[in-house]
């Protein structure tokens, strides 16, 4: 917009001495109303058109091969991401990580000490003991009752033991191998009451949210832990947009204001439409990027696909409280035997760039057939709207 700051200047100069000169030549002002212009009318005399050098021309439908803007956010697949809790709680022994630090599949995070976990060893340990003597006597009450020596009923009660013990003890397997205890290491010589919470996945550290000496609950999440190899590009998209990206093309995108390029290709592609109208595309980053952390905000730009849009000259396009617009020619009147122009403002969405052309959307029911839109001068016309009030003599 730089470029237009000293003819907009040069205009808005030269337009309000005419003002003046108007006013000033009027001796009946106060006796008549002035008129009211609706809010997206810009009214100019023929003289200000020439000096603001107004040019119309017509949407075409062009097809353009540019570029998507977008933005969005890098993030990881949910499985490169873990939440590191502790089955059975229990009070935190060491501690010596932070965040940011790299770690391993299976390295210790921290040690946690508790009573129950010596008791459900012991209770391991026990029921494995008893497990041995039910199955030497169930092989033996067995034999005996196939040599008619031992009853029926006795050889069920044995076995209903058997069985009890050995469910009893494969489950107290489980709760060990839960807490990060290997039940085939396990003797009657290496009870401890401590137990190591190791990482499930290979990564860094996000956050720590735990220290030496905290009784943690089962529920309380004491690392996180993020795998920053397989990065992912969440990019927001308008559903006006859907038929520019598919899966396969190449985005180029860029972190805070740096001028280092990345590239991401496209996996997936949204399949539903969220309420602002908006829907979410995927993207793998193709390579290992040492400055980019899931989080980081991302401006991209897609490789949209050559498709027949409506489109107009960049320059025609203004930029407004964050709106774009154009300027339609609406009509000629005359008031006080003097000729003027209406512009109508439209608001747009812009699209695709190529070159000097970019892509339109338009509101419904516009016709473009006989629309005649403001090619030049658009930014003297947005001016005149903000700064030059009443203009009419």
């Amino acid at each position: 917009m730089k470029k237009y700051n000293f003819k907009s200047f040069l205009f808005l100069l030269i337009l309000s001495l005419s003002i003046l000169a108007c006013n000033k030549s009027k001796s009946t002002v106060a006796e008549k109303e002035a008129e009211v212009l609706p809010e997206d009318i810009v009214e100019l005399r023929d003289d200000q058109v020439k000096l603001a050098k107004i040019e119309t021309g017509i949407i075409e439908l062009r097809s353009l091969n540019g570029t998507l803007k977008v933005s969005g956010l890098v993030t990881v697949a949910p499985q490169n991401m873990a939440t590191v809790c502790m089955p059975m709680g229990g009070f935190v022994k060491s501690i010596s990580l932070i965040p940011g630090n790299s770690v391993s599949k299976g390295q210790t995070l921290a040690m946690l000490e508790n009573q129950d976990f010596v008791d459900i060893q012991q209770n391991y340990l026990e029921a494995k003991n008893k497990l041995e003597y039910a199955g030497a006597e169930y092989k033996r009450h067995t034999d005996l009752y196939k040599d008619d020596v031992y009853s029926q009923k006795n050889l069920q009660q044995v076995t209903a033991d058997y069985k009890n013990l050995k469910a009893q003890t494969r489950a107290l397997e489980q709760k060990l191998a839960l807490i990060g205890i290997n039940p085939a290491n396990l003797t009657e010589d290496n009870i401890s009451r401590s137990v190591a919470v190791t990482s499930p996945i290979t990564g860094f550290i996000k956050s720590v949210n735990t220290n030496i000496g905290k009784f943690v609950a089962p529920t309380d999440v004491l690392f996180e832990i993020v795998n920053s190899d397989k990065l992912l590009l969440e990019l927001t998209l308008f559903e006006k947009d859907a038929d520019k990206v598919s899966i396969g093309q190449k985005i180029r995108f860029f972190i805070n204001n740096e001028t280092e390029q990345h590239e991401a290709i496209i996996y997936q592609t949204g399949r539903t439409v969220n309420a602002d109208r908006t829907y979410k595309v995927y993207a793998r980053v193709n390579e290992i990027c040492k400055n980019v952390i899931p989080g980081m905000y991302v401006n991209a730009m897609i490789e949209a696909k050559g498709l027949q849009v409506t489109a107009i000259p960049s320059e025609a396009i203004v930029s407004f409280e964050d709106k774009d617009y154009i300027f339609v020619f609406d009509k000629i009147k005359e008031e006080g035997g003097k000729p003027f122009t209406e512009y109508r403002m439209i608001e747009v969405h812009k699209g695709v760039m190529d070159g000097d052309f970019t892509e339109i959307s338009l509101p419904d029911g516009f016709d473009i057939k006989t629309a005649k839109v403001v090619v030049k001068g658009a930014y003297n016309l947005l001016s005149a709207k903000k700064n030059a009030g009443e203009m009419s003599c």
